[in-house]
Parts: C-alpha cells; sequence; structure tokens
C-alpha cells in the first residue's frame, strides 16, 4: 500500500467512524497481534495439557511430531508436565487451584475469563457486551454472503457481526473502488463489520482472479510449494495478506490444514499435498505472517477433511480411526493453534469416530475436542450452513440453531437465511433450549476479537 493510499483511507475511516460512532471509536488500522495471540494461544495450551485426561483426545505436543531433534527434549518436558500434573491430582484443592490459575480480571465475571487469546480485551468488550440486547449480541455471530442490494441497511437491521465477499462481489471494480466499498461497509453499523474472504489460491481464489486487484494471480498451495517450497509459501503467505488488509479485509478462511495425497481426493487441489509433518509447518508459517500482516486466518476443515467426498450437496462419512486422525490430521491444527490462529471452521463431515450421529459442525463433541482437548480459545466458525450435508442433521432445529447448540460462535449464512437465523437463536433463547450464557460468551470473543484486531 502506498503512502498516500494509506493516509487517505486512515483519513476516510475516522470521518465516518466519528459521524457513526463517535470520534475515534472505530479506527481499522493494522494491528500485528501475531506475538501476543501465539503467545496467549501456547500458554492456554500448556493450561489445558496439564489437566486430567477426561474427553476424546488429548494432543501430543506438536514439535515432537515436527521435529525429531527436539524429541528427547521434549519428552522431558512432556515427562515434567506429567509429574506436576499427577502431584497435584492427589490433592483435590490444589488440583481446583491449578484450574483456576487463570489471571484475575478486575470487573469481569470470573466464568468469562477462560484466559484466551483475546484475554486482554475482554474487559473493554464485557463492558460493551452489557449495553447490547440479545438481538445485538445474536447479530454478532451471524456471517452472511452479500446480499445483492441494500446491504448495510440489512446489517443493519439484523445486527450482522460480518459479510462474507465472494468472486462475483469484487468484479470489475478498480481496488481504490473496492477500498472505498469496504470501508463504508465495516463502519457503517454500531458495530463495525467484519469482512471476510476465501482466499486459497489456485481454484478457490476471490481476489487473485482479479487482475484489477492483484498482479498475477494466487497459485494454490500445492502449486506453490512444488515450484519453491516453503520460500514460495512464505512469499505468498506475505503478499496475500498485505493486499488483503490493504483492501479492508479482516479475516481469510484459509490456510486449508487438510492433508491429501489422494487425486481422487475432492480437497486434494486445495490441500499442500504432503504430510502431517510438512503440512504443519506451512500452516505455522501461513498462520504468523497473515496475521503479522493485519488478515485474521481460519484453519479448516477440522478435524481434517482426508479423503472425503464434497458436503456442498450431501453428507460425507469419515470412518477412519481417532489413532489415524491424531497422529495426521489433527497434527496441522495443533500448529495453527500454537501458532496463535483467530479462528478454526469445523466442516460439514460426519467423523465416526467422534460422533456418528451428526456432522463435525453440529456435533458437540468435536467442539468439546476442539475447546477442552485442544485448547482452542479462538472463534469457532461453521462452514456454509446452507450446505446440502446440513439440512437432515439439525434435528428439527434450523441449522443456525443447531450450530449455536453445538458450540459454534460464527455461523456462516446466505443472505437469504439471515432473519429466520436471528429470530429462531432469539426463540431458543427465550425458550431455553439455548442459554443466553452461550450467547454471551460467544459474544464476548467476537468483540474482544474486534477490539483485539482495532475495529472498535
Amino acid at each position: 500500500m502506498s503512502k498516500y493510499s494509506r493516509i487517505t483511507r486512515a483519513a476516510a475511516v475516522f470521518a465516518l467512524c466519528a459521524a457513526v460512532i463517535s470520534a475515534g471509536a472505530c479506527s481499522r488500522q493494522p494491528v500485528d497481534m501475531s506475538e501476543k495471540t501465539a503467545k496467549a494461544s501456547e500458554n492456554s495450551y500448556a493450561s489445558q495439557s496439564s489437566k486430567n485426561e477426561s474427553s476424546v483426545w488429548k494432543p501430543s505436543t506438536i514439535e515432537s511430531e515436527i521435529s525429531a531433534d527436539q524429541s528427547s527434549e521434549e519428552q522431558s518436558t512432556t515427562t515434567s508436565a506429567a509429574s506436576d500434573s499427577s502431584d497435584t491430582s492427589q490433592d483435590p484443592q490444589i488440583s481446583q487451584a491449578s484450574e483456576a490459575s487463570v489471571t484475575p480480571i478486575p470487573g469481569l465475571p470470573d466464568e468469562y475469563n477462560d484466559g484466551g487469546i483475546f484475554s486482554e480485551y475482554y474487559i473493554d468488550a464485557y463492558r460493551y457486551l452489557c449495553t447490547m440486547t440479545l438481538d445485538e449480541k445474536i447479530g454478532q455471530m451471524l456471517m452472511s454472503g452479500l446480499p445483492a442490494e441494500d446491504e448495510i441497511e440489512i446489517a443493519r437491521e439484523n445486527h450482522l457481526g460480518g459479510y462474507l465477499m465472494f468472486g462475483n462481489d469484487f468484479a470489475y471494480q478498480s481496488k481504490d473502488q473496492v477500498i472505498s466499498k469496504i470501508s463504508s461497509l465495516a463502519i457503517s453499523q454500531k458495530v463495525p463489520l467484519c469482512i471476510a474472504v476465501d482466499e486459497e489460491g489456485g481454484d478457490v481464489s476471490r481476489i487473485g482472479s482479479k487482475k484489477e486487484l492483484s498482479p498475477h494471480e494466487f497459485l494454490s498451495p500445492r502449486e506453490l510449494y512444488k515450484n519453491g517450497g516453503m520460500a514460495y509459501i512464505q512469499t505468498d503467505a506475505d503478499e496475500k495478506a498485505t493486499l488483503l488488509h490493504e483492501l479492508g479485509i479482516d479475516v481469510n478462511l484459509a490456510p486449508v490444514c487438510d492433508i491429501s495425497t489422494n487425486k481422487k481426493d475432492f480437497m486434494y487441489k486445495r490441500s499442500l499435498g504432503e504430510d502431517a509433518k510438512t503440512t504443519a509447518e506451512f500452516v505455522r508459517i501461513v498462520t504468523e505472517l497473515s496475521q503479522k500482516r493485519g488478515v485474521s486466518v481460519t484453519l479448516k476443515h477440522f478435524p481434517g477433511y482426508g479423503s472425503n467426498s464434497d458436503t456442498h450437496y450431501g453428507s460425507s462419512v469419515d470412518t477412519r480411526t481417532l489413532e489415524e486422525l491424531k497422529k495426521n490430521d489433527l497434527v496441522p491444527f495443533e500448529a495453527g493453534i500454537k501458532a496463535g490462529a483467530h479462528f478454526v471452521m469445523v466442516s460439514h463431515n460426519i467423523v465416526n469416530c467422534i460422533d456418528e450421529d451428526k456432522p463435525a459442525s453440529l456435533s458437540e463433541k468435536v467442539h468439546e475436542l476442539l475447546r477442552k482437548d485442544m485448547g482452542f480459545t479462538g472463534l469457532i466458525i461453521t462452514d456454509d450452513l446452507s450446505m446440502g450435508a446440513i439440512s437432515k442433521y439439525a434435528g428439527g432445529e434450523t441449522p443456525a440453531v443447531a450450530a449455536v447448540m453445538a458450540g459454534n460462535d460464527i455461523m456462516i449464512i446466505t443472505s437469504g437465511m439471515i432473519e429466520d437465523s436471528l429470530s429462531s437463536i432469539r426463540a431458543a433463547v427465550q425458550s431455553g433450549k439455548i442459554s443466553e450464557d452461550t450467547i454471551n460468551r460467544s459474544a464476548l470473543r467476537i468483540l474482544a476479537w474486534k477490539y483485539a484486531k482495532g475495529m472498535m
């Protein structure tokens, strides 16, 4: 971004924020959260790892999966941690104190303090949360495709948390036009909108395929690695995130963390196409570089897509064992979480070894694996809830209600699903099917992330 562009955009953002909210209350300046969130994520991960095993799987340290040279050191550390855990488990009082060792935040109820990667901003988020209506909190949990018209009014009426933009939303527009459009959208609301895209590179490229916006198309991770190894991956991640941030995009629904080496797999062309160790390194690099440039990443598709079929039109069942997932598919997600990834997207696959009755996106067991076992404290987001794999598994609820009940923070929906999603979640809260505390916790994370990003 040129100096002139930065100054022009900053001035425009300040002026609009002053008019819509209050002077200086909605700055969207670059915020480098990479080191803070990575450190907080490591601390959270370590805290989770010291607890007693009580759920599906307790992950090994990623270093032992990635580097054999560090195996002895990691084994020593793990043994020491296990010993400490064993000692404290013999004394219930000590055990309770260990699990409650998160530093208290003055003014924040203890039940909301999970020591998460955005916890530095929890108190600001909580104060704002206390001023919000139920509909406003629910709206923050919805990310819709961009409507064909009246997008600002629709967002305002439904208190939307964000818009997901696709290729046609950028068609035939100059870079300046896109910057202006996104800036106007983002700060048009009481709580600034999150703007997201799928920019994986290769077949899934919303911006790189537009010559008006990018000097060249972004290659898929597979092509990049084949042509230039991790050096090309690093250069691409840096260039891509810099462009997305320049345009005003907050979240990239990438990288693809899935492991696929079979050409017949649905995810083959979109994945790196390498083993768990190499894919984990790819995920770490993309996560750290993207978030350093101000663009939050989304690790997808948890807990790993494998060789499963396309879920856009129907269900897909993963029959692999938990041991297979542990040794392969979960390793790149673990690397991304330890690097401080802000988002994780859960797939619509049915993963039999975890929950044979529901797609991962609607499964409490899968979300428990992600939260409790893997220690992820960021934002969990669904894949598109309009996909065919979802409809028959919602248990008589709307897809949005079923997704909230499973443990998702943000639901991706089409613009035609906005009103129904909002009203059905509201009704579920009012009936007691969903507790308002569940809504509060998700809204708190979302607001804290927006504060951390400098959006509020």
